[in-house]
């Protein structure tokens, strides 16, 4: 199952190093763009130059267009409403998505590099069933009845986390190989699949519930949760680009990356760990959104090479674009309407895949330098 390991080619010059850097500062470049258009968009029609206004304002602290309203005809109690809504409402939710985006992003490119899989993503090892499970549990048998914002993330986390923690048990086992983990996610995809099922068929009342919370939402959006998401996404975001150097020679095999230095074992292990703890706080927070993880690692490899030092934290970055970029498009096409975000993920992440598994069918992208 695991995919064909990197053919190592010729180290490459300063100015080729250089060269491939430039496109990473301009998939900041689109990060910053998206982050600076999206609080444009919304349920709720409010000028664009409006809203730029009330940010700057709040921002600066009032310094900035003390009266950012003024020549727009809106009376102070609707200003202050408008105020309310992009502060509290449209930038908590781009935040949101930026670290989502982010934490698939990076975990995809890390999977992608321990399986030596293309078509490795952050849901492969069952987190993401795990994650259903703990949330069909809050919905099924109503476990929030007072309708605490943390509780169903919470149970989400968990079921999430104890999935990883499954298949973390068979990785530090004597027959933890990439195929027995791989086949490991799969079968607890499955089992959770049927509990899942099992669960909304002795009580279906949760059934609609289950399924929005499965195409993945930003509705959680609210300024702590906001600090949760962006704080642990920092933390472990970073400490999965400090591994690049070592997934670098796990494309060579395991044998040679151990001739090299690298226990490949204890590497897997500890970038298993960071991953399964960075999607699940996506997951929890946000439901099942797909394709940003297997997607973004081949957007940068394309544009950046192979390198993993460059191919993690670049696929953070075109994560978070990516989820911002769904975010913004399922609002211009359908304003007034709460529309789940995975489905426009898929929509433009399926073909796109698509694309690149058939524009160059004999060859491997994660050989590619």
């Amino acid at each position: 199952m695991g995919g064909s390991p990197a053919t190592p080619g010729p180290s490459p010059s300063p100015s080729t190093s250089v060269r491939r850097r430039w496109p990473l500062v301009g998939l900041v470049g689109v990060l910053g763009a998206a982050i600076a258009f999206s609080p444009l968009f919304g349920n709720v029609s409010i000028p664009p130059e409006l809203v730029l206004r009330l940010l700057l304002n709040r921002l600066s602290g009032g310094s900035l267009f003390p009266a950012p309203c003024a020549g727009f005809g809106v009376s102070a109690r609707l200003c202050t409403a408008y105020g309310e809504i992009v502060w509290e409402e449209r930038l908590p939710e781009v935040l949101l998505a930026l670290g989502t985006g982010a934490a698939l992003g990076c975990s995809g490119a890390t999977l992608q590099g321990v399986f030596r899989n293309p078509l490795a993503d952050p849901f492969l090892l069952g987190i993401s069933s795990g994650g259903t499970v703990g949330a069909a549990v809050v919905f099924v048998f109503q476990i929030d009845p007072t309708g605490n914002n943390l509780v169903l993330p919470l149970f989400a986390f968990l079921g999430a986390l104890a999935t990883g923690g499954v298949v973390l048990l068979a990785a530090r086992s004597r027959f933890g190989s990439v195929e027995t983990l791989l086949l490991t996610g799969v079968a607890l995809s499955s089992l959770l699949s049927s509990v899942l099922s099992l669960m909304l068929l002795l009580n279906p009342t949760g059934s609609l519930q289950v399924d929005f919370w499965l195409l993945g939402n930003l509705g959680a959006a609210t300024w702590p949760i906001d600090g949760i998401v962006l704080g642990v996404v920092l933390a472990t975001g970073t400490a999965l680009a400090l591994y690049g150097r070592e997934l670098n020679l796990l494309q060579l095999g395991p044998d040679v990356a151990q001739a090299l230095g690298v226990d490949p074992r204890r590497v897997r292990l500890d970038l298993l760990v960071l991953t399964s703890l960075t999607t699940a706080i996506a997951v929890a927070f946000t439901g099942i959104i797909g394709f940003v993880g297997l997607v973004s690692p081949h957007i940068v490899r394309r544009v950046a090479g192979s390198d993993y030092r460059r191919v993690v934290p670049g696929a953070a970055v075109v994560g978070g674009a990516f989820l911002l970029g769904a975010r913004d498009f399922a609002l211009w096409v359908i304003p007034s309407s709460v529309l789940p975000i995975g489905i426009f993920t898929s929509f433009a992440g399926a073909p796109f895949f698509a694309y690149l598994l058939y524009r160059r069918r004999g060859l491997s992208t994660m050989g590619a330098t």
